[in-house]
């Protein structure tokens, strides 16, 4: 993603204050600047300083700003020229823009915030070019196909297929690890929606730091904001935000979305300036929402927002069927990437791969193959050290009764002795644990 620390203008014009005040009021704004004071010295610039955006006055002596900008174009940049030009001469620079110009400014320079709009609509066009040959490139090679996302969850896939095309919030329920990012991720190519997908995950930010990447900062906002910075919403304009683990939002995150959507208005840290947002917003958790309102910890209205089209995301192991073909899809993966030719898995393998609960689902599945890809010799996938690696987790080796009996007391040992919670873990009824528990007399 670009940001503007990583945004490169270069300033083109022979008269240095003029183009010192470009210069300062951009480099306020973030941005990298530098400037050349004719069109020869802007050529050896370019080459070096690799520009997005170059500002350069239609009359200097020498080269002018139509005789760079052709020879830039000619060498085959895609760089993007705003051509400056005295009050009075516009028919020249609105011929520049048939050649290729993004637009123009005038000088003298009436207000700053003319050319901060500009350059800043420049950078955000630029942003979201470059956002979607990134997510294209992301959803053809590194996802894996729509058929094996959605394998063993046809009912998800109907779900996703019939609110993708809407701008409906979505929420996305399921445990760490079953693929809730990948699942946003087409329902965003699925809604056709031309900005960008852009991912948050409220976990891994503090709540101090939270509001201004969703919301953006004002300069001087706070110590250390030094410039301002567009947030996730105005990134996600015309595109999908995915807010990840939504639940670990505190209070006053909370407010704010819930204000995002109700009116799609916000403020950035330390502005004024009420600012809009069209962007869809699909969430995720691995919680029980419910719960942490009764809790006091998410806010009822909040969910009711949140909660217009609802899909839960199924485990992995209550759709144990799909294991082979997820195997299979990995141990390919991880080959080509690692170097490695593995043609089998030997059935025993996966035999231990399909009797493994997988509390950590998809992403564990992919790290154990992974680990038993770097592991093997030859052609053929070296057996998994679940044992070693997954700790308590792990189902030892017995008879069928030894083997159920364990696994009923290490998922009663997990959950603290509650058996809804371990009857879902072990995917029966809990109808059907209170018998085992009863049979084989357990007292957790």
């Amino acid at each position: 993603m670009i940001e503007e620390r990583d945004f490169r203008v270069l300033v083109v014009d022979d008269d240095k204050a003029f183009s010192l005040l470009l210069s300062s009021i951009l480099k306020d704004e973030g941005y990298q600047v530098e400037v050349a004071y004719s069109g020869e010295a802007a050529l050896k610039k370019i080459k070096g300083f690799a520009p997005h955006l170059v500002l350069v006055d239609l009359k200097m002596p020498g080269m002018g700003g139509l005789e760079l900008m052709q020879n830039v174009k000619d060498g085959g940049s895609d760089v993007d020229f705003v051509v400056i030009t005295a009050f009075g001469t516009v028919e020249t620079a609105v011929e520049a823009m048939k050649l290729g110009a993004f637009d123009y400014l005038t000088k003298p320079l009436k207000d700053p915030e003319e050319l901060r709009q500009l350059v800043g609509r420049i950078f955000e066009r630029q942003r979201l070019v470059l956002e979607n040959q990134l997510l294209k490139e992301q959803l053809g090679r590194d996802m894996p196909p729509v058929e094996l996302i959605f394998l063993g969850m046809e009912d998800v896939r109907r779900e996703v297929e019939e609110v993708a095309p809407t701008n409906a919030t979505v929420m996305l329920y399921g445990e760490s690890g079953t693929g809730k990012s990948l699942i946003a991720k087409v329902l965003h190519q699925w809604s056709g929606r031309k900005g960008p997908f852009v991912e948050i995950n409220c976990a891994a930010i503090p709540e101090t730091l939270l509001e201004a990447e969703l919301f953006g900062y004002e300069r001087g906002a706070f110590t250390g904001a030094v410039s301002s910075k567009r947030g996730k919403f105005e990134l996600a304009q015309k595109g999908t935000i995915f807010l990840d683990e939504v639940s670990e939002m505190g209070f006053s995150s909370q407010a704010k979305l819930l204000r995002v959507l109700q009116d799609g208005a916000f403020e950035r840290l330390g502005g004024l300036a009420t600012l809009k947002t069209n962007a869809r917003v699909v969430a995720a958790t691995n919680r029980n929402l419910r719960e942490a309102i009764r809790e006091k910890r998410f806010r009822e209205d909040l969910y009711y927002r949140l909660n217009v089209f609802p899909i839960e995301i199924p485990p992995l192991r209550q759709r144990k069927g799909v294991i082979p073909d997820l195997v299979r899809y990995f141990v390919a993966l991880s080959s080509k990437r690692l170097g490695k030719e593995i043609k089998e898995v030997p059935g025993g393998v996966m035999d231990t791969l399909q009797g493994y609960p997988w509390p950590g689902n998809i992403r564990e599945l992919q790290n154990v193959i992974e680990r038993a890809v770097i592991l093997s010799k030859g052609e053929r996938l070296a057996p998994p050290r679940l044992e070693v690696e997954q700790g308590e987790d792990f189902i030892p080796e017995g008879s069928l009764k030894e083997v159920e009996k364990r696994a009923i007391e290490k998922a009663l040992k997990r959950f603290g002795g509650n058996r809804r919670r371990a009857a879902e873990f072990l995917g029966i009824s809990l109808r059907a644990l209170q018998y085992k528990i009863k049979g084989y007399g357990i007292t957790q």
